[in-house]
């Protein structure tokens, strides 16, 4: 699929994943195994989790960490795959 067909995909999809003061490496197990179960995972970054960092190098971090693909960032949210 192209990355805009999952982005429309993406728009009904809920956020199952939230990222708060722990930070990304309390999520990464939690992630790998929703991705492992669904084709896309929506991830809300929190204002805790983000302190000075934007969300798309969180979510670029993130992504990373789980071998996933960043579909888009959009305000607090990333859209993985």
């Amino acid at each position: 699929m192209s990355d805009h067909e999952l982005r429309k995909e993406a728009h009904d999809v809920d956020v199952t994943v939230w990222v708060g003061k722990s930070g990304v490496d309390a999520v990464v197990d939690e992630l790998a195994d929703q991705l492992d179960d669904r084709k896309l995972v929506k991830v809300k970054f929190l204002r805790a989790a983000r302190g000075g960092t934007s969300t798309e190098a969180l979510a670029d971090e993130l992504a990373e960490a789980v071998g996933a693909d960043l579909i888009e960032t959009r305000g607090n949210t990333a859209v993985l795959h």
